[in-house]
């Protein structure tokens, strides 16, 4: 028995031994070298944010109005065009062949008016000389007004088939970039189906979409700070439109801007964060903006935070609810107070827990 009781009181001085030298290696594990912010503020001037996307001032889906097969694609994507150049032609036979009538038509009813003038001014002649009674007077006009509306009748259908031949000569209806063609030679052109997309390249503006609280605030002409987020610039620009309806988009309200001036990296389809500025009287909130850098927010799938500074120096992951972005900074609704320090960047790899050591 009192062997078997001092070889436990051995093993677990090893054990005590063991752990102790564990927790000394992990004590002298080097502290992580990091930069903290020690208030996540920041004085800006009151605006509201909102998203938006680049667009040309012209655009324009062209399509027909009558059916037939594609008989050629004189343009490419990315091709500029002039007004009134020809892009899409589509096969016209049943048109040249209604046209061909139409004509045949035209000259059988000049010839007919024709004949009835003539006979009207007999008639009239012969009725001032009381050489033909009333009655034969009145049949003559008839027949002449018969003729002249029959002869009208025939012009304004070549008018019709001339302006359905526009339909099978797809032109640009002004100068332009060719953004997408829908259809090759030989697809079937239906009334309606888009054939060919056209932007202008002269002038591009924003379209953004703005909520019912912050619209109040905003006016024609007002001046703008757009953000291309893509390009990392910054251009100027100005409210051209303000709706005042939000029935048809979701309970946002829409509003474009034309770009003051437009950069030549600068293209349609771009999404922008377009910054309208308040001023001062109308911006009445008291509460502080929590503002914390792009850069420092760490990702995991859905879930957005930062590494805040706890006691004896070690990182802390705290998750962020956060809002609106500011340029390169994003608002925290809920996880961090105002006053509290947070870790900006690290020289190694941050860990829940990890040791850190503040730089100077």
């Amino acid at each position: 028995m009192k062997k078997i009781t001092t070889l436990i009181i051995a093993t677990t001085l090893t054990l005590v031994s063991c752990g102790s030298d564990k927790k000394e290696a992990v004590n002298n594990t080097s502290a992580i070298a990091v930069k903290v912010a020690g208030k996540s503020t920041n004085d800006i001037h009151p605006y509201v944010s909102a998203s938006g996307k680049i667009e040309s001032e012209s655009s324009a889906n062209l399509s027909t109005r009558m059916m037939g097969y594609v008989t050629k694609v004189n343009v490419k994507v990315g091709q500029k065009v002039n007004a009134g150049q020809l892009l899409v032609s589509i096969n016209n036979t049943d048109l040249q062949a209604k046209k061909a009538q139409v004509d045949a038509s035209i000259i059988q009813a000049t010839a007919a008016y024709n004949n009835a003038k003539k006979d009207y001014e007999r008639f009239t002649n012969l009725f001032a000389q009381q050489s033909a009674s009333q009655k034969e007077l009145d049949d003559m006009t008839s027949r002449f007004e018969m003729a002249q509306a029959g002869l009208e009748a025939a012009k304004q259908m070549r008018n019709e088939i001339n302006a359905q031949f526009a339909y099978a000569n797809i032109t640009a209806p002004f100068s332009g970039t060719v953004t997408n063609t829908f259809i090759k030679e030989g697809d079937m052109a239906n009334p309606g189906m888009p054939l060919v997309s056209v932007e202008g390249v002269q002038k591009l503006q924003v379209t953004a979409m703005v909520s019912e609280s912050d619209i109040a605030a905003i006016t024609n002409g007002m001046k703008v700070k757009v953000s291309v987020k893509s390009l990392g610039i910054e251009v100027d620009g100005k409210v051209s439109e303000v709706s005042l309806s939000a029935k048809n988009t979701g309970g946002q309200y829409l509003v474009k801007i034309d770009l003051e001036k437009s950069d030549a990296k600068i293209l349609s389809g771009m999404f922008v964060n377009v910054q309208f500025p308040i001023e001062k009287q109308k911006a009445v909130k008291e509460t502080i903006t929590v503002l914390v850098p792009e850069s420092a927010l760490v990702r995991e799938g859905q879930l957005t935070g930062v590494y805040t500074v706890g006691e004896g120096n070690v990182a802390i992951l705290r998750w962020l609810r956060i809002g609106k972005t500011y340029g390169n900074q994003v608002e925290v609704l809920s996880g961090l107070a105002a006053e509290e320090a947070y870790i900006l960047s690290a020289d190694g790899k941050l860990y829940n827990g990890a040791k850190i050591q503040l730089a100077n």
